[in-house]
């Protein structure tokens, strides 16, 4: 399994790299999953459902199924760390973890301009995609943002 990190700023592109990501590996045929981290509260089930109400009586796992997707809600006491998530995934090709900043795992960072990039500092950052042309002040590899197929190269190699 390749594990890539995908990182940037607000409003940098990481959910647009992430998803080209998925299209360009998953169309040469590589199984692809994806792990999504946020600092927002967010709950994915509705108040008021069967699976809300299972989960808020104590329930500490809820598996919503239906014909066509499989949802797992769990409480946990604390965040869990990418390897824990790591270890939950069905076995694939390539994962790609957006949001996870720091760690021992390669990461690439969508950087736009602005605010200097993370890499600047980060020495694990491997390589910053950015619109062509763009003066990128850093001192790792520099990719094309709007070209999925070389990134994708790229995080094969």
């Amino acid at each position: 399994m390749i594990l890539w990190g995908v990182v940037g700023r607000k409003d940098a592109g990481k959910t647009t790299l992430t998803e080209r990501l998925v299209a360009e590996l998953s169309g040469r045929g590589l199984a692809v999953s994806t792990l999504k981290r946020t600092h927002h509260a967010v709950d994915l089930d509705v108040a008021g459902t069967d699976s809300h109400r299972h989960r808020v009586a104590g329930a500490r796992q809820v598996v919503l199924a239906s014909d066509a997707r499989v949802a797992v809600l769990e409480e946990t006491p604390a965040p869990l760390s990418l390897v824990a998530l790591l270890r939950r995934l069905e076995p694939c090709d390539v994962v790609l973890a957006e949001g996870w900043k720091a760690g021992d795992h390669a990461r690439i960072e969508a950087w736009r301009g602005g605010a200097a990039p993370l890499a600047a500092t980060d020495t694990g950052i491997r390589a910053v995609a950015a619109p062509r042309g763009l003066a990128v002040p850093v001192a790792c590899d520099v990719l094309d943002l709007d070209d999925a197929g070389a990134v994708a190269d790229y995080l094969l190699r």
